[in-house]
């Protein structure tokens, strides 16, 4: 499995993700930088990044919103395009079941948005941190050991995020569309991105959590149906 991976990873042409990456975080990082500006004349109830852990919240919101609508966008290239263009068929031709050539795809997909995610926001975290020594955008200074105290959370979020980010997969799947895929992670950011100052609905843990097992089970449905497929 580890080898059909690392195949994977070598024949899909990833620099749109990586340059998308990049230019992701610094959008955020700016949008973070305004909303700290524009909320220097609100009191400290109504600011949403009010103290360290407000802030880290509002960025890890960011941060998974933007990469879980990234995800999509593989399982659309990945998945989704290669059944709709029939390209798929060529690898169904190797001596490798369909179930692993999927799982190896869904694997990879699910790996770059898991570290991708992690990176990015303590990457941000400590950017974020620095500017705002300088520029004081939240009263509450960001310490590096109030990042360090949010890291086990942050794993645990990337993670139901990861598992949530498979859910497209289904509607994709549904009728071979490629807008259909990416329309529902956009969907599902809008759902579990909704915000306000201290509370975010991604923060109560049960509902990511809840999405991401449907997420894990619809990537074991497809895998079990390509497999399915093959036998029949």
């Amino acid at each position: 499995m580890l080898n059909l991976i690392k195949l994977e990873f070598k024949k899909t042409k990833l620099g749109w993700y990586y340059k998308g990456a990049v230019i992701a975080n610094l959008c955020i990082l700016g949008f973070l930088c305004l909303i700290g500006s524009e909320e220097k004349n609100l009191t400290q109830d109504q600011m949403a990044m009010a103290d360290a852990g407000s802030t880290l919240l509002l960025l890890g919101t960011f941060v998974r919103s933007v990469f879980i609508v990234f995800a999509g966008v593989l399982i659309a290239k990945l998945i989704i395009g290669e059944y709709k263009n029939r390209t798929i068929t060529v690898m169904f031709t190797y001596p490798v079941s369909r179930k692993k050539l999927i799982a190896a795809k869904l694997l990879l997909t699910g790996g770059l948005t898991f570290l991708t995610m992690i990176v990015s926001e303590l990457i941000l975290a400590f950017i974020f941190s620095q500017l705002n020594d300088i520029y004081q955008f939240s009263p509450e200074k960001l310490t590096l050991q109030a990042i360090g105290n949010e890291i086990g959370s942050m794993l645990i979020y990337a993670a139901s995020s990861t598992g949530l980010s498979f859910i497209p997969l289904y509607f994709g799947m549904r009728k071979q569309s490629v807008p259909a895929t990416i329309v529902t992670s956009c969907i599902l950011i809008a759902l579990i991105g909704q915000q306000s100052p201290g509370f975010s609905i991604a923060s109560i843990i049960y509902i990511p959590v809840s999405l991401a097992v449907i997420g894990i089970v619809i990537a074991f449905w497809s895998i079990r149906k390509i497999d399915r497929e093959d036998v029949l």
